[in-house]
């Protein structure tokens, strides 16, 4: 294996200057790290992870802790693509990341037990049940925490644009004519509080009568309990003409449930999603939805994480908004009566 003496014979420097150029000392030239960085890549060296952690007191390893209520797991295609942004950012770092949970050696720990164990620098939490007393234990240790979606105080927060994305759906559809509005909204959460603040704001600026029948809870990631929702809505005296669905995956529920009763979307019931995930554009008729920055919101979470575990002196404390987009499908019937 390839060792910092080959690297200093090669390019006939000490040790020392090796180490201090491997390691971003600014006591060795910008043509000194360069040649020992360029010899290191030739020979294929690769720095021994326990060695440089005793060295820089860092792992160079990042925890993520993502807990999927109805076991999806990695196949949940919104949380998948964020995870994934927060893996890429993290290794164009040259960071690692490891998933936390409730296990060592298949006995049972709290994640903070398993981030100690593991002896990650900092950890990303996101899609938990934020008032579970083990997430609480792991937001208020030492350890560097980024929350997505989730605020806590005196911890840094990723959080997509909730409420602006509602916002912008009921505009889009009252733009269409549609006055009566049903919402499907998702398990009382910061996400949800979000959303129907948005959903409220909306109706309110808009004049649009709100109905108490026309909110129901549902669940995030549920096509069961979104069919279920969706035909009490469709057994209303009045039913709504056009339902906002907790997100993209859910609305397969709601589809289910709008098809089986005999009706057709958008010609005799409107739908909108939120998400953005890609089955809203291969289903038929493409879903209304909004799309969120999976991209956006899994780099900013990675980014924020390593700029505290690096600078935590100098790292603001504070809320970083994700923006999205509306993405206008084909699930909204314009009720509008056309011109004369």
């Amino acid at each position: 294996m390839v060792s910092i003496k080959d690297i200093a014979n090669r390019c006939g420097v000490s040790i020392a200057t090796v180490s201090k150029a491997l390691n971003g000392h600014r006591d060795v030239s910008e043509e000194t790290r360069e040649r020992v960085r360029s010899a290191a890549e030739e020979l294929g060296y690769l720095a021994n992870a326990s060695a440089r952690a005793l060295k820089t007191n860092r792992s160079y390893n990042i925890g993520v802790l993502f807990v999927d209520e109805r076991s999806s797991g990695l196949a949940h295609e919104f949380f998948s693509s964020v995870l994934d942004s927060v893996r890429v950012e993290a290794e164009s770092s040259g960071y690692d990341i490891t998933f936390i949970n409730r296990t060592v050696a298949q006995r049972p720990t709290t994640y903070l037990q398993h981030c100690l164990y593991r002896g990650v620098d900092g950890v990303v939490i996101a899609s938990v049940d934020f008032r579970d007393p083990m997430v609480i234990e792991l937001v208020e240790s030492d350890l560097p925490v980024v929350t997505i979606d989730h605020v806590f105080n005196n911890r840094i927060a990723v959080m997509s644009d909730n409420v602006r994305g509602m916002e912008e759906l009921v505009r889009y559809t009252a733009g269409k004519g549609h006055r009566r509005l049903a919402f499907i909204h998702g398990e009382r959460t910061t996400v949800t509080e979000s959303r129907l603040v948005g959903f409220h704001r909306a109706c309110e600026a808009l004049g649009i009568p709100e109905r108490e029948e026309y909110l129901v809870q549902g669940a995030y990631h549920d096509t069961e309990g979104c069919y279920e929702a969706t035909k009490k809505l469709l057994a209303l005296p009045e039913r709504p003409s056009c339902i906002f669905f907790p997100d993209d995956f859910s609305y397969i529920g709601g589809f289910n449930a709008i098809t089986e009763a005999g009706l057709r979307i958008p010609e005799d019931i409107s739908a909108v999603g939120y998400d953005g995930i890609h089955l809203a554009e291969v289903i038929s008729p493409k879903l209304t939805t909004w799309r969120q920055s999976t991209t956006g919101l899994g780099r900013e979470a990675a980014a924020r994480l390593i700029e505290l575990i690096e600078h935590p002196r100098t790292t603001l404390i504070d809320r970083q908004i994700v923006s999205g987009r509306l993405w206008e499908g084909e699930s909204v019937k314009d009720l509008r009566s056309p011109a004369v």
